[in-house]
């Protein structure tokens, strides 16, 4: 037997005020006069105080993306033409600084400034050729794990599918739980169950061995902690939650939400925490407990999700869902073990996508 050997975040702070870190991280990389920094910042923060804290240089890039529909191989291509267009060298790191779609992007632009061909000829596992350009993730959000994982999750020609490589990982991370006070409810509510479903999905999979379940439960605890008992400490604790959770996966493995929520993603274009939701609150019959629970946090927030957008779709806009949530046989593998394909059917996912 052969066990992963997978690559983990080599540096990382951890602190309320360590933003203000960043521009000190980054002269370390900085060797030349004239080397640059890509910064791909989520353009939510265009006219608040964080857009004035971000040190750039005169000779950096900033671009502010928009992440208002889920990051795709077209926009990810866009922005890598845009980078290579500024100069003919190379960037010395590519930062990211928001949510999971942010970080994302910036995952994946600083794997294709280095690799050929567009980024849709890379979806999958372990397609990477080249390592990234040196890159940063900094959450503005948390819940996502985008800042610990292997994967940038695009929106493809074909399907919604990650970049899983040891090289999508990101060189460093900046988690400082000031950035993420002064989220939205909605969308703290929705990322952070991204990480309480990743847990669930982990804890309960064939997959779980005691490495993602020492991350897994601790993080679920944390959301706990946040969702149910409002403790004082809730940015830091969702924040070292979410970061967690993304390392309990690494070891295992996301399962039949994540499967469904990419189908909701992909074909009705529904952002992936609000997906995960919508597509969680339908598996009664996969995750009871996990289910329940996730209805008391839902409540307790004043959270009301949408209801019956899948009932009377057209049956090859549901047949679309269908391929996409069945061609994701790891996350598959975890709810069935061996053997899934024969009970992950047609039918059994028509059914479910026509509950939501």
């Amino acid at each position: 037997m052969s066990f992963k050997n997978f690559k983990v975040v080599p540096k990382m702070i951890f602190g309320r005020g360590s933003f203000a870190q960043l521009d000190e991280v980054l002269a370390e990389e900085r060797k030349q006069a004239n080397d640059f920094v890509v910064f791909l910042v989520d353009d939510v923060h265009k006219d608040k105080p964080l857009a004035d804290r971000v040190p750039v240089k005169p000779q950096d890039k900033l671009i502010w993306v928009n992440v208002d529909d889920e990051p795709s191989t077209k926009q990810v291509d866009e922005l890598t033409l845009e980078v290579q267009a500024h100069s003919d060298s190379l960037a010395v790191s590519v930062v990211g600084i928001g949510g999971g779609s942010a970080m994302d992007l910036a995952k994946a632009v600083a794997l294709m400034l280095t690799n050929e061909g567009g980024s849709a000829k890379y979806q999958g596992w372990d397609l990477i050729e080249n390592p990234a350009v040196h890159h940063i993730g900094i959450p503005t959000l948390s819940g996502t794990g985008a800042e610990a994982s292997r994967t940038t999750v695009l929106c493809g020609p074909e399907r919604k599918l990650g970049m899983n490589s040891d090289y999508t990982v990101f060189d460093q991370i900046i988690m400082d739980p000031e950035l993420i006070k002064d989220a939205p409810t909605d969308q703290w509510f929705y990322t952070g169950m991204d990480c309480y479903i990743h847990c669930i999905e982990s804890l309960e999979g064939t997959y779980l061995n005691e490495f993602s379940k020492a991350y897994g439960e601790k993080s679920l605890a944390l959301c706990r902690q946040v969702y149910l008992d409002d403790h004082p400490e809730s940015d830091d604790k969702l924040m070292m939650a979410s970061f967690m959770g993304g390392m309990s996966i690494a070891y295992s493995q996301v399962g039949a939400c994540h499967a469904l929520s990419y189908g909701l993603s992909y074909v009705l274009g529904y952002h992936h925490g609000i997906g995960n939701c919508i597509a969680f609150d339908v598996l009664d019959e996969f995750y009871p407990e996990g289910v329940k629970e996730f209805r008391q946090m839902m409540e307790k927030h004043n959270i009301t999700l949408p209801k019956g957008i899948c009932k009377d779709l057209p049956d090859e806009t549901i047949a679309k869902m269908v391929k996409v949530a069945k061609s994701l046989g790891p996350l598959w593998h975890n709810v069935y073990g061996d053997g899934w394909e024969e009970k992950v059917t047609d039918q059994l996912l028509t059914d479910l996508y026509r509950r939501i």
